[in-house]
């Protein structure tokens, strides 16, 4: 079952990147090449959990998952939050502190101890790294999914409010169901992390990411359908409209 929900997140994601890079590609917004890089390393980790959990873990995958998954991933989601709601000057200090705490990171898990991973159940961060890795992701997802969410929510309000602008009750559900997604993976994350369900894991991921792409795709649509404002993003417009970001266990 782990490593279908796996391939399933896999699958999912890598569509939603495509979609936003495709945006960018167009518009040349960063807050779209940001969700774009996360949500590679959100397919990248959900291939490192279906190899580990059909083939067996071992060190490097699980390096290589927990960095692009639980360190990596929910921040650059948040910075194209940054990106729709803060000032240009603002979010392009806060991409740069990223690519440092990017960078830092990387050599961190390169070179952290850890003890040995074995079999194809899913390792959980306590019980392998010390405590700099543990918090690393535990800064990188916690303030980045709080970011999201926060956004999100935001943006529901504002759109309930707006009963004068087209289309305001679609782009309220589409946010909803962003803030929905990010519950969901939150709450993989804390299950994985506390009870050890691999399971329940990986049918958050699946699940969660599905819910925030349906967002999008409803988002999408109302852009489509030529009612969306003229800076229109993703998920909703500028300096109004977040994007979404899955969290997942540290």
């Amino acid at each position: 079952m782990v490593p279908g929900l796996a391939f399933l997140a896999t699958a999912v994601s890598s569509l939603f990147a495509q979609a936003t890079l495709v945006r960018y590609t167009q518009r040349r917004r960063p807050n779209e090449l940001a969700w774009t890089t996360a949500l590679w390393m959100f397919a990248l980790a959900s291939v490192a959990l279906a190899s580990g959990s059909t083939t067996g873990w071992d060190r490097g995958t699980f390096r290589f998952f927990y960095l692009t998954g639980a360190v990596l991933d929910v921040p650059w989601l948040a910075l194209g939050t940054v990106y729709l709601l803060a000032s240009p000057t603002v979010a392009r200090r806060v991409q740069w502190f990223l690519v440092g705490f990017s960078g830092f990171a990387a050599g961190v898990m390169l070179t952290a101890s850890m003890h040995p991973v074995a079999g194809d159940t899913i390792p959980v961060g306590k019980d392998v790294f010390g405590v700099l890795p543990r918090v690393l992701a535990a800064a990188g997802s916690g303030a980045g999914a709080m970011v999201v969410f926060a956004g999100a929510t935001w943006s529901v309000v504002r759109f309930l409010r707006a009963r004068d602008q087209p289309g305001h009750a679609r782009m309220a559900g589409a946010n909803a169901l962003i803030a929905a997604g990010t519950l969901v993976l939150s709450a993989g994350g804390l299950v994985e992390g506390v009870v050890g369900h691999d399971e329940a894991f990986a049918l958050s991921l699946a699940t969660g990411i599905s819910v925030i792409y349906a967002g999008f795709l409803v988002a999408a649509r109302r852009a489509s359908s030529g009612t969306a404002p003229a800076r229109s993003s993703p998920v909703g417009h500028d300096r109004r409209e977040p994007g979404a970001a899955p969290a997942v266990s540290s």
